[in-house]
């Protein structure tokens, strides 16, 4: 029987989530530079032409990659945002980073590792001013939850926020037995309840 549009759809994004798995696997065990398309085809279990009709190459496989990262973290802050108290919202992005990054600790190194490449290097250092570009955005969304908070000078306080969160996101994905449900509590309890 012949398959429709829809079908092809789910079975093209469930290849290309296969890809992004095996290149992820590689890319956090062997780095960028070392993994070849021919590795990431392998790891997957596809062949490399498979692979070549979705992506270019390793960097257009990258950027896929990136932009899939950017546009999940968007959607929390749109999912945060929707909310209608600034300070639900803000519970939401400190939830969700903390249990993602506890439930994908590799992948949030990964990607940390990505922001932080040396500007020399022209394709890890460019996708890494993506990445960085988007953490600028969110920021900005966090300092309007405070300002509607009615907080005193909220982005000081949403650079203090963005800097406990992230620096809580980093001992989890460095220690996993950290105790996270207290630690989200805490972050909650110090900054979404207004001042």
């Amino acid at each position: 029987m012949p398959r429709n549009p829809e079908e092809f759809e789910r079975i093209r994004q469930a290849a290309k989530e296969k890809i992004h798995a095996a290149a992820m696997l590689l890319f956090i065990k062997k780095g960028y530079h070392a993994t070849s398309i021919e590795d990431v085809s392998r790891q997957a279990q596809i062949s490399k032409g498979l692979l070549y009709n979705y992506y270019k190459g390793k960097e257009d496989l990258l950027a896929a990659m990136v932009q899939v990262r950017i546009g999940e973290v968007a959607e929390v802050m749109e999912n945060a945002a929707a909310l209608p108290k600034p300070a639900d919202q803000l519970r939401h992005i400190v939830v969700g980073a903390l249990e993602n990054v506890y439930q994908r600790p590799d992948i949030y190194r990964f990607y940390l590792n990505l922001q932080t490449q040396p500007q020399d290097d022209q394709i890890l250092g460019a996708y890494g001013r993506k990445l960085s570009e988007a953490s600028r955005t969110q920021f900005e969304v966090q300092c309007r939850m405070f300002q509607q908070m009615g907080v005193k000078e909220p982005k000081l306080r949403a650079l203090y926020f963005s800097s406990a969160l992230n620096g809580a996101m980093l001992m989890i994905s460095s220690y996993p037995d950290l105790p996270v449900d207290l630690m989200k509590e805490q972050m909650i309890r110090e900054y979404c309840t207004g001042e």
